[in-house]
């Protein structure tokens, strides 16, 4: 038998995942910084849950690319293609809750979709959302986060905003009354070219007439004021509001990395107003890094009763952030600071170890008996310091302290290396 991992999906190894977990904790680290707290959903859901039309939509792909599977009992299940859904469902059923509710996840999501670079079939979402508050302060917090997360990492990405009223507003000017079909479409826009969306508008059914009505208008270079000169309907005027208002807060809060682009369309249903991406300005990765929006109808209708509970979100893609930092080389620090070499004196050495771990300096103990292939394994582990114990070093009660890079040794106290790696952490 030849052993193969599922279609779409990928061991990661030591090395790979060392440096995900810091990308997870940096982006873990700036939603605390804005005050979002900690929430955990399943990855199974009930199958109606995911396919409900004002959740993922009838005709979007995420419905489409939904993993589906049965449970003993003959019940529908899905592996959740995102965390938003989850989190309306959560906030249905905890109808006690305060809000405005911050909350963030981080978890696998999946979906039976293409495979590229920077897109798989089982892939991480880092999500923040705001729940029950209207204002757009909530999308301008939002947008300033991200920027924020991705200064951290040191990626240099353009983040794009538009506002699906606008985009409705513009089809219904175009006589466009299916909008959510032409929308999932529209979203294709940056993959397939404005030939390509035209030709699948036209195998929807829609006419030539209008889709070139859109698509005049539908571009980047198409401005704020020649939107507001050209759209006629209330709800792309609204839309043209919002966005100047988000901009004024935005400029507020200094976040330069964010711009208007009237093409940007987000293909799930459950959009409502905003809508944003994150793109790098340059390199072979052409997946969005970070997208998100206003969802304000979700968690009405799982509701009932026709009630409207504001929500918006921005979710970063783990795995298009990671293909870029592995193609920029970027490497996370050793785990181990110290690597412990006992000869000859496997007790102490155990109590010294211990010691170590006890001040809070990351540190292993070899587990092998020759002194060069100890020496060996901890510099390919890329150790930056091996601790020889010895018999003459214990009667000095001292231990040898060697760096791996040059190769220099010293003769200190465990309370000297110690104190030098609290002075100067070890990497």
């Amino acid at each position: 038998m030849e052993l193969q991992t599922a279609k779409g999906v990928r061991d990661i190894p030591p090395e790979e995942k060392a440096l995900k977990n810091q990308v997870v904790q940096t982006i873990q680290q700036v939603f605390q910084l804005y005050g979002f707290q900690p929430l955990e959903t399943p990855i199974l859901e009930r199958y109606e849950t995911l396919t409900a039309k004002f959740a993922a939509g009838e005709a979007s792909d995420a419905l489409k690319e939904t993993f589906k599977l049965k449970d003993q009992g003959g019940r529908d299940l899905g592996l959740r293609f995102d965390l938003t859904v989850p989190l309306a469902r959560y906030i249905t059923m905890n109808p006690m809750l305060k809000l405005p509710f911050k909350r963030y996840e981080m978890g696998p999501v999946f979906r039976d979709g293409p495979i590229k670079l920077g897109r798989y079939r089982e892939f991480w979402q880092c999500d923040a959302d705001i729940i029950g508050a209207s204002s757009l302060l909530a999308e301008a917090e939002l947008l300033a986060l991200a920027q924020t997360v991705f200064n951290k990492l040191q990626l240099d990405v353009i983040i794009k905003v538009n506002n699906r009223k606008i985009l409705n507003g513009l089809l219904e000017q175009a006589g466009i009354t299916q909008k959510e079909s032409a929308i999932i479409a529209l979203d294709k826009l940056d993959k397939i070219g404005k030939e390509g969306v035209q030709k699948e508008l036209l195998e929807r059914g829609y006419q030539k007439k209008q889709i070139d009505a859109v698509l005049s208008l539908v571009s980047q270079s198409t401005s704020l004021p020649q939107l507001k000169k050209k759209l006629t309907s209330e709800e792309a005027q609204q839309g043209l509001r919002e966005i100047e208002e988000l901009f004024s807060y935005l400029a507020a809060m200094g976040a330069k990395k964010v711009v208007f682009d009237i093409s940007l369309a987000r293909g799930l249903a459950y959009y409502t107003g905003t809508i944003y991406e994150a793109y790098l300005r340059k390199g072979p990765i052409t997946s969005s890094l970070a997208a998100g929006g206003r969802w304000d109808a979700m968690i009405g209708k799982f509701l009932g009763g026709g009630r409207e509970i504001p929500a918006v979100g921005v979710a970063f893609g783990l795995e298009p952030i990671m293909d870029t930092l592995r193609l920029q080389k970027k490497e996370a620090p050793a785990s181990m600071a110290l690597f412990v070499i006992p000869i000859n004196t496997a007790t102490e050495s155990l109590k010294i170890v211990q010691q170590f771990r006890e001040a809070g300096i990351p540190a292993s103990l070899a587990l092998k008996k020759s002194l060069s292939k100890n020496l060996e394994y901890a510099s390919a582990l890329g150790v930056s310091y091996s601790v020889i114990i010895g018999e003459d070093e214990l009667k000095k009660k001292k231990v040898l302290l060697r760096d791996m890079k040059i190769g220099k040794e010293q003769l200190l106290s465990v309370k000297r290396v110690i104190a030098l790696c609290k002075k100067k952490p070890l990497k």
